[in-house]
Protein backbone atom coordinates (compact mmCIF):
# COMPACT_ATOMS: atom_id res chain seq x y z
CA UNK A 1 0.00 0.00 0.00
CA UNK A 2 3.09 2.48 0.97
CA UNK A 3 4.45 2.41 -3.14
CA UNK A 4 0.56 2.67 -4.12
CA UNK A 5 0.39 5.63 -2.55
CA UNK A 6 3.59 7.21 -2.90
CA UNK A 7 3.07 7.05 -7.08
CA UNK A 8 -0.31 8.07 -6.85
CA UNK A 9 0.58 11.69 -4.84
CA UNK A 10 3.64 11.74 -7.16
CA UNK A 11 1.50 11.38 -10.22
CA UNK A 12 -1.24 13.56 -8.83
CA UNK A 13 1.29 16.14 -6.32
CA UNK A 14 -2.16 16.44 -4.73
CA UNK A 15 -3.00 14.06 -1.56
CA UNK A 16 -6.72 14.22 -1.73
CA UNK A 17 -7.18 13.63 -5.21
CA UNK A 18 -4.53 10.96 -4.70
CA UNK A 19 -6.74 9.18 -2.24
CA UNK A 20 -9.94 9.62 -4.19
CA UNK A 21 -8.00 7.82 -7.24
CA UNK A 22 -7.12 4.91 -5.02
CA UNK A 23 -10.26 5.14 -2.69
CA UNK A 24 -9.21 5.31 0.33
CA UNK A 25 -9.15 8.14 2.94
CA UNK A 26 -6.32 10.98 2.39
CA UNK A 27 -5.30 10.16 6.31
CA UNK A 28 -4.60 6.84 5.34
CA UNK A 29 -2.37 7.49 2.23
CA UNK A 30 -0.81 10.35 4.33
CA UNK A 31 0.05 7.63 6.81
CA UNK A 32 1.32 5.08 4.12
CA UNK A 33 3.54 7.72 2.34
CA UNK A 34 5.06 9.06 6.33
CA UNK A 35 5.86 5.19 6.70
CA UNK A 36 7.52 4.54 3.57
CA UNK A 37 9.80 7.26 4.11
CA UNK A 38 10.57 6.43 7.73
CA UNK A 39 11.90 3.29 5.92
CA UNK A 40 13.49 4.74 3.57
CA UNK A 41 15.27 7.28 6.02
CA UNK A 42 13.99 10.50 4.06
CA UNK A 43 11.83 12.60 2.76
CA UNK A 44 10.02 12.04 -0.54
CA UNK A 45 8.10 15.18 -1.11
CA UNK A 46 8.04 18.62 -0.20
CA UNK A 47 4.77 19.81 1.42
CA UNK A 48 3.20 23.06 1.95
CA UNK A 49 -0.67 24.42 2.30
CA UNK A 50 -0.55 25.21 -1.54
CA UNK A 51 1.40 22.95 -3.30
CA UNK A 52 2.79 19.31 -3.31
CA UNK A 53 6.14 18.60 -5.38
CA UNK A 54 8.86 15.57 -5.54
CA UNK A 55 12.00 15.69 -3.45
CA UNK A 56 15.27 14.24 -5.29
CA UNK A 57 15.02 11.15 -3.62
CA UNK A 58 11.64 10.92 -4.74
CA UNK A 59 12.28 11.85 -8.29
CA UNK A 60 15.06 8.96 -8.14
CA UNK A 61 12.53 6.46 -6.86
CA UNK A 62 10.02 7.00 -8.81
CA UNK A 63 10.49 5.10 -11.85
CA UNK A 64 11.69 2.07 -9.37
CA UNK A 65 8.17 2.47 -7.47
CA UNK A 66 6.00 2.09 -10.78
CA UNK A 67 8.28 -0.89 -11.98
CA UNK A 68 7.54 -2.50 -8.59
CA UNK A 69 4.00 -2.25 -8.54
CA UNK A 70 3.82 -3.13 -12.42
CA UNK A 71 5.69 -6.44 -11.38
CA UNK A 72 2.81 -7.11 -8.69
CA UNK A 73 0.21 -6.55 -10.91
CA UNK A 74 2.24 -9.15 -13.05
CA UNK A 75 2.44 -11.44 -9.66
CA UNK A 76 -0.91 -11.23 -9.24
CA UNK A 77 -1.95 -12.18 -12.63
CA UNK A 78 0.52 -15.25 -12.98
CA UNK A 79 -0.50 -16.39 -10.06
CA UNK A 80 -4.08 -16.45 -10.49
CA UNK A 81 -3.68 -17.73 -13.82
CA UNK A 82 -1.65 -21.16 -12.58
CA UNK A 83 -3.72 -21.63 -9.83
CA UNK A 84 -7.03 -21.52 -12.24
CA UNK A 85 -4.88 -24.67 -14.28
CA UNK A 86 -3.52 -22.26 -17.15
CA UNK A 87 -0.34 -23.32 -17.17
CA UNK A 88 0.74 -23.85 -20.96
CA UNK A 89 0.03 -20.03 -21.46
CA UNK A 90 3.35 -17.20 -21.46
CA UNK A 91 2.88 -13.90 -21.28
CA UNK A 92 4.10 -10.99 -22.87
CA UNK A 93 3.93 -7.43 -21.44
CA UNK A 94 4.42 -4.44 -23.24
CA UNK A 95 5.22 -1.34 -21.39
CA UNK A 96 4.16 2.18 -22.92
CA UNK A 97 5.24 5.42 -21.94
CA UNK A 98 2.70 8.77 -22.22
CA UNK A 99 2.53 10.09 -25.39
CA UNK A 100 3.81 7.50 -27.14
CA UNK A 101 1.99 5.85 -30.53
CA UNK A 102 -1.59 4.52 -29.15
CA UNK A 103 -2.81 3.92 -32.76
CA UNK A 104 0.45 1.91 -34.13
CA UNK A 105 -0.23 -0.21 -31.05
CA UNK A 106 -3.75 -1.10 -31.34
CA UNK A 107 -2.94 -2.05 -34.86
CA UNK A 108 -0.16 -4.08 -34.00
CA UNK A 109 -1.61 -6.40 -30.95
CA UNK A 110 -4.28 -8.12 -33.34
CA UNK A 111 -1.87 -9.34 -35.38
CA UNK A 112 0.27 -10.39 -32.59
CA UNK A 113 -2.59 -12.02 -31.22
CA UNK A 114 -3.50 -14.04 -34.37
CA UNK A 115 0.46 -14.84 -34.37
CA UNK A 116 1.01 -16.08 -30.74
CA UNK A 117 -2.49 -17.33 -29.79
CA UNK A 118 -0.80 -18.78 -26.59
CA UNK A 119 0.38 -16.16 -25.56
CA UNK A 120 -1.28 -14.00 -22.62
CA UNK A 121 -0.44 -9.76 -23.77
CA UNK A 122 -0.35 -7.30 -21.21
CA UNK A 123 0.02 -4.09 -21.73
CA UNK A 124 0.96 -1.52 -19.07
CA UNK A 125 1.42 2.21 -18.52
CA UNK A 126 5.22 3.03 -18.00
CA UNK A 127 7.44 5.56 -17.89
CA UNK A 128 10.59 5.21 -20.30
CA UNK A 129 12.98 5.04 -17.55
CA UNK A 130 11.01 2.26 -15.25
CA UNK A 131 10.79 0.45 -19.04
CA UNK A 132 15.07 0.45 -18.81
CA UNK A 133 15.12 -1.02 -15.03
CA UNK A 134 11.85 -3.43 -15.64
CA UNK A 135 13.60 -4.72 -19.37
CA UNK A 136 16.92 -5.53 -17.25
CA UNK A 137 14.81 -6.76 -14.93
CA UNK A 138 13.00 -9.15 -17.22
CA UNK A 139 9.72 -8.03 -15.78
CA UNK A 140 8.47 -6.69 -19.36
CA UNK A 141 9.23 -8.11 -22.77
CA UNK A 142 8.69 -5.24 -24.96
CA UNK A 143 8.48 -1.21 -24.22
CA UNK A 144 8.02 1.82 -26.36
CA UNK A 145 8.87 5.07 -25.08
CA UNK A 146 11.73 8.34 -25.43
CA UNK A 147 15.22 8.39 -26.38
CA UNK A 148 17.44 8.41 -23.61
CA UNK A 149 21.02 8.69 -22.99
CA UNK A 150 21.03 5.57 -20.83
CA UNK A 151 19.95 2.52 -23.11
CA UNK A 152 22.88 0.07 -21.95
CA UNK A 153 21.40 -3.61 -21.55
CA UNK A 154 18.45 -3.05 -23.59
CA UNK A 155 17.60 -2.72 -27.54
CA UNK A 156 16.66 0.85 -28.77
CA UNK A 157 15.02 0.90 -32.28
CA UNK A 158 14.03 4.06 -33.49
CA UNK A 159 10.07 4.07 -34.06
CA UNK A 160 10.06 7.87 -35.85
CA UNK A 161 10.81 11.07 -35.15
CA UNK A 162 8.43 13.52 -33.29
CA UNK A 163 8.23 17.24 -33.20
CA UNK A 164 7.18 19.68 -30.53
CA UNK A 165 4.45 21.59 -31.34
CA UNK A 166 2.96 24.05 -29.86
CA UNK A 167 -1.20 24.71 -28.75
CA UNK A 168 -1.82 28.14 -29.49
CA UNK A 169 -5.39 30.06 -29.23
CA UNK A 170 -6.88 31.47 -32.49
CA UNK A 171 -6.84 34.84 -31.12
CA UNK A 172 -3.18 34.83 -30.04
CA UNK A 173 -0.43 37.30 -31.76
CA UNK A 174 1.65 34.12 -32.23
CA UNK A 175 -1.12 32.43 -33.83
CA UNK A 176 -0.81 33.29 -37.17
CA UNK A 177 2.92 31.51 -37.36
CA UNK A 178 3.71 28.90 -39.42
CA UNK A 179 6.67 28.21 -36.88
CA UNK A 180 7.69 28.82 -33.67
CA UNK A 181 11.40 29.06 -32.04
CA UNK A 182 12.03 28.62 -28.18
CA UNK A 183 12.86 32.39 -27.97
CA UNK A 184 9.45 33.81 -29.23
CA UNK A 185 8.28 31.08 -26.09
CA UNK A 186 10.80 32.43 -23.61
CA UNK A 187 8.23 34.96 -22.27
CA UNK A 188 5.19 32.95 -22.41
CA UNK A 189 3.67 30.96 -19.33
CA UNK A 190 3.92 27.25 -20.86
CA UNK A 191 1.62 24.27 -20.19
CA UNK A 192 3.37 20.35 -20.83
CA UNK A 193 3.70 16.95 -19.26
CA UNK A 194 5.00 16.47 -15.98
CA UNK A 195 8.47 15.64 -15.43
CA UNK A 196 7.80 12.54 -13.49
CA UNK A 197 5.84 10.93 -16.40
CA UNK A 198 8.05 11.87 -19.30
CA UNK A 199 11.50 12.95 -17.82
CA UNK A 200 13.33 12.18 -21.38
CA UNK A 201 10.47 14.95 -23.49
CA UNK A 202 11.28 17.61 -20.79
CA UNK A 203 14.67 16.32 -20.60
CA UNK A 204 14.97 17.41 -24.46
CA UNK A 205 12.34 19.97 -24.63
CA UNK A 206 14.73 22.19 -22.11
CA UNK A 207 17.47 21.69 -24.05
CA UNK A 208 15.82 23.60 -27.01
CA UNK A 209 15.36 26.27 -24.33
CA UNK A 210 18.47 26.16 -23.71
CA UNK A 211 20.27 26.11 -27.37
CA UNK A 212 18.16 29.20 -28.60
CA UNK A 213 19.29 30.75 -24.71
CA UNK A 214 15.36 31.09 -23.98
CA UNK A 215 13.76 30.85 -20.62
CA UNK A 216 11.63 27.79 -20.07
CA UNK A 217 8.80 28.68 -18.12
CA UNK A 218 6.24 25.84 -17.29
CA UNK A 219 3.43 27.23 -15.00
CA UNK A 220 1.40 23.80 -15.23
CA UNK A 221 1.44 20.58 -16.03
CA UNK A 222 -0.72 17.94 -17.00
CA UNK A 223 -0.88 14.09 -18.08
CA UNK A 224 -3.03 14.40 -21.09
CA UNK A 225 -2.97 16.20 -24.18
CA UNK A 226 -6.61 16.95 -23.71
CA UNK A 227 -6.10 18.47 -20.48
CA UNK A 228 -3.75 20.42 -22.01
CA UNK A 229 -5.52 21.69 -24.72
CA UNK A 230 -8.40 22.83 -21.83
CA UNK A 231 -5.99 24.81 -20.07
CA UNK A 232 -5.35 26.55 -23.49
CA UNK A 233 -8.44 26.89 -24.63
CA UNK A 234 -9.12 28.40 -20.91
CA UNK A 235 -6.73 31.58 -21.74
CA UNK A 236 -4.06 29.97 -19.08
CA UNK A 237 -1.01 29.65 -21.28
CA UNK A 238 0.51 28.02 -24.60
CA UNK A 239 0.33 24.46 -24.64
CA UNK A 240 3.36 21.91 -26.04
CA UNK A 241 3.30 18.36 -26.80
CA UNK A 242 4.19 15.86 -29.80
CA UNK A 243 2.89 14.89 -32.95
CA UNK A 244 2.19 11.42 -32.46
CA UNK A 245 -0.53 12.99 -28.97
CA UNK A 246 -2.32 14.78 -31.21
CA UNK A 247 -4.82 12.05 -32.79
CA UNK A 248 -7.82 15.38 -34.01
CA UNK A 249 -6.87 19.29 -34.61
CA UNK A 250 -8.27 20.65 -31.01
CA UNK A 251 -11.17 23.25 -31.44
CA UNK A 252 -10.46 26.73 -31.54
CA UNK A 253 -6.69 26.38 -31.12
CA UNK A 254 -3.91 26.57 -33.68
CA UNK A 255 -1.36 23.56 -33.68
CA UNK A 256 1.87 25.43 -34.88
CA UNK A 257 5.47 23.27 -35.03
CA UNK A 258 8.82 24.13 -32.68
CA UNK A 259 11.69 24.71 -34.96
CA UNK A 260 15.63 24.92 -33.76
CA UNK A 261 17.65 22.61 -32.21
CA UNK A 262 16.30 19.14 -30.14
CA UNK A 263 13.23 20.36 -30.96
CA UNK A 264 12.28 16.73 -32.09
CA UNK A 265 12.13 13.71 -30.05
CA UNK A 266 13.23 9.95 -31.05
CA UNK A 267 10.01 7.63 -29.99
CA UNK A 268 12.01 3.97 -29.23
CA UNK A 269 11.15 0.43 -29.48
CA UNK A 270 12.97 -1.13 -26.22
CA UNK A 271 13.66 -4.74 -25.57
CA UNK A 272 15.58 -6.63 -23.81
CA UNK A 273 19.44 -7.96 -25.33
CA UNK A 274 18.04 -11.34 -26.03
CA UNK A 275 13.92 -10.30 -26.61
CA UNK A 276 11.62 -13.24 -26.71
CA UNK A 277 10.59 -14.11 -30.16
CA UNK A 278 7.15 -12.73 -28.97
CA UNK A 279 9.15 -9.22 -28.24
CA UNK A 280 10.88 -9.43 -31.37
CA UNK A 281 7.29 -10.44 -33.35
CA UNK A 282 5.77 -7.01 -32.43
CA UNK A 283 9.09 -5.07 -32.81
CA UNK A 284 9.13 -5.87 -36.53
CA UNK A 285 5.19 -5.15 -36.31
CA UNK A 286 5.46 -2.20 -35.00
CA UNK A 287 8.64 -0.52 -37.13
CA UNK A 288 6.81 -1.97 -40.15
CA UNK A 289 3.61 0.04 -39.46
CA UNK A 290 5.37 3.03 -38.79
CA UNK A 291 7.41 2.93 -41.78
CA UNK A 292 3.88 2.35 -44.02
CA UNK A 293 1.80 4.55 -42.06
CA UNK A 294 0.35 8.44 -43.85
CA UNK A 295 1.74 11.67 -42.17
CA UNK A 296 -0.27 13.06 -39.35
CA UNK A 297 -3.92 14.55 -40.83
CA UNK A 298 -3.63 16.93 -37.57
CA UNK A 299 -3.67 20.30 -40.09
CA UNK A 300 -1.25 22.71 -38.84
CA UNK A 301 -0.27 26.81 -38.74
CA UNK A 302 -2.79 29.46 -40.29
CA UNK A 303 -5.70 28.24 -41.91
CA UNK A 304 -6.69 25.75 -39.77
CA UNK A 305 -10.21 25.02 -39.58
Amino acid sequence: MELESFVAVAEELHFGRAAARLHRGQPTVSDAVRRLESTLGGRLFHRTSRRVSLTDLGEALLPDARAALAQLRRFQQRGRSLAAGDQARTTLVVAQAAYTCDQLLLCCLPQLRDRFPDVTIVPESMATTAQLTALRAETIGLGIGWATGDVSGVRARVLSTERFMALVPETHPLAGRAELSASELSTTALLTWPHQINSGLCDRLLAAFRIDGADLRIIRTADSVQAIAAHVAAGTGIGITVESALDHQPPGLRVIPLTGPSTTADQVVLTATEPSDTAVALCDLLLRASAESPPPVTQLGPGTD
